[in-house]
């Protein structure tokens, strides 16, 4: 489990942890907001099948006290650069600031990895609901590309 002591603002403490048999289903349940669904999967299913698929990537529960409440994902590139990717909170359990806090202790436990010397994501440019959240947690657009979508970074 990673915990860095983080409550959204209903006071749950946000903790991310492995999906194993007890928990992926309910992971891969998570669904975003209709309106999400042109930058997000309509279901977290497909981020765990990418990172069951794709060598490197790794997923993570992220939990509200003990219930299951999004997904994220981070790899880590040939260079040493680490990511996060395929984060998604659940619609019943948006606006609260889970996906603060979860992004927060995902970045904190990144940094703390060894080597870790940049954190990088992406996101769709028509994505400027992402860009501000990330740019409030101190990523900026570093000019290179990931498909369509503009890659931010910050120091740990």
């Amino acid at each position: 489990m990673i915990d860095y002591g983080l409550a959204d603002r209903n006071g749950r403490r946000i903790t991310l942890r492995d999906v194993n048999s007890d928990n992926w289903r309910d992971v891969a349940d998570v669904a975003p907001h209709d309106d999400q669904r042109q930058f997000v999967p309509a279901l977290a299913a497909r981020y765990l099948l990418l990172s069951t698929l794709e060598p490197g990537w790794n997923s993570l529960a992220i939990y509200a006290d003990e219930n299951v409440v999004g997904h994220a994902m981070w790899a880590m590139d040939d260079d040493g650069a680490h990511w996060i990717g395929g984060a998604l909170i659940d619609a019943t359990h948006q606006r609260a600031g889970i996906g603060r806090a979860a992004m927060q202790t995902l970045i904190r436990w990144l940094a703390d990895q060894p080597d870790c010397y940049v954190i990088r994501l992406s996101y769709h440019p028509d994505n400027t609901t992402a860009a501000r959240f990330y740019e409030s947690l101190g990523f900026s657009p570093t000019g290179d590309r990931e498909g369509e979508e503009i890659v931010a970074g910050r120091r740990p």
